[in-house]
């Protein structure tokens, strides 16, 4: 395992970090995690040096921090440092700080939270967790030492990324939605650096776009790529491009299978800051502009939207729409379309606007899902 400065402290990170949000679970059912292949997942990070886990209240279903409590058992606890994060939307008073604090702790069976994040802050709930004092708040849990340091996911613009960063002087770390198709999008690079250059760590989320970057590629983008470094993997691609960046500390990565695992821990061990050469830059230049051509519906598979009141199962909804474009393939698109059942479709939506206000790509869902089914339904 290869391991970099985490920002300003004396401390550092594992390159790869686990992320507790994709874990294994039984068919379609995100809430219900399979425990035993996924401890078995976590374990094998950690004895191959992972020593970063994030995680938040609401993954899987509010099953994350609980099945991570439990996993961390027999003496895991003490070779990893822990993050997880205050639920800032379903903050409505200032109590709720410490009653949903109280709660994770309790399910992570732990006295002491190493990193405590506020959540995909955008203008809102930051303006909220200033209302109610939150900083105030933490720096009191600091003092009294159940919480180590403070950080914040992201899910905004620049302006605003940087705000957060200037109203406080003791953040330690940054998380953001990165990767190679999203380079100029919310905090961007332009933010990483900002970030970096006072004193916090980078802690990079999404580096596959939910997956995306991951999958079988189109055939002129694996062209692309195989006439550049034959052989590489479109996961390895992604994350080579990451970890070429000095002012990245952990890319995280939401791994559910021990094939991905090992993939991910063979390439860290490969992967070298500022070894990119021109060929690769070009390439990946030459790759992002061939996606932007084909996928109309940025959606990272996140689930902050689920969910839904009425049903409709959004992400997958999306999923199936970008691969009848990306892929040229509308009637596999159509068939795992029709596999979601009149109850889970997009005509369900009744336009109530929830998953709007919890997207943080604020893609207009109600418009994009009338726009799915038109495509991608076929009436029996």
């Amino acid at each position: 395992m290869k391991y970099r400065k985490f920002g300003k402290l004396d401390w550092e990170v594992s390159a790869l970090g686990f992320g507790a949000m994709r874990l294994p679970t039984e068919g379609k059912d995100y809430g219900k995690i399979r425990t035993e292949e996924a401890r078995t997942l976590i374990r094998h990070a950690i004895d191959n040096g992972v020593n970063y886990l994030d995680t938040a209240w609401i993954y899987h279903r509010e099953n994350s921090e609980g099945f991570l409590g439990n996993a961390l058992a027999d003496g895991y606890r003490k070779k990893v440092k822990i993050a997880t994060k205050m639920p800032t939307w379903m903050v409505e008073k200032p109590g709720d700080l410490d009653r949903f604090f109280d709660a994770q702790m309790e399910r992570l069976q732990i006295d002491h939270i190493d990193f405590y994040l506020l959540h995909a802050l955008q203008q809102d709930w930051w303006d909220k967790m200033k209302r109610f004092h939150f900083l105030d708040w933490a720096e009191k849990k600091m003092t009294d030492g159940v919480i180590g340091h403070l950080g914040f996911s992201f899910h905004d613009k620049f302006p605003l990324f940087k705000q957060i960063i200037d109203d406080y002087d003791n953040w330690a770390l940054a998380m953001v939605q990165h990767n190679y198709m999203d380079a100029d999008r919310e905090a961007g690079l332009q933010g990483i650096d900002y970030a970096a250059d006072k004193g916090l760590a980078i802690v990079v989320m999404e580096p596959l776009r939910g997956g995306q970057l991951a999958k079988e590629p189109p055939e002129d983008v694996k062209q692309i790529l195989e006439d550049a470094v034959p052989g590489r993997s479109p996961a390895e691609w992604s994350f080579r491009w990451l970890w070429n960046q000095d002012n990245i500390s952990v890319v995280l990565s939401g791994m559910n299978t021990m094939e991905q695992l090992r993939q991910n821990l063979h390439t860290v061990e490969n992967a070298k800051i500022r070894s990119f050469t021109g060929i690769e830059f070009k390439a990946i230049a030459n790759t992002r502009k061939a996606y932007e051509s084909k996928a109309p519906i940025l959606c990272t598979d996140c689930w902050y939207c689920m969910p839904c009141p009425q049903g409709v199962e959004i992400p997958s909804v999306f999923d199936y729409f970008n691969t009848a474009r990306i892929y040229s393939d509308l009637p596999t698109a159509k068939a795992y379309y029709a596999s979601l059942g009149e109850e889970n479709n997009a005509a369900k939506c009744t336009l109530c606007g929830r998953c709007i206000e919890h997207c943080p790509q604020h893609l207009d869902i109600i418009k994009l899902l009338k726009e799915c089914h038109v495509l991608l339904y076929t009436e029996v």
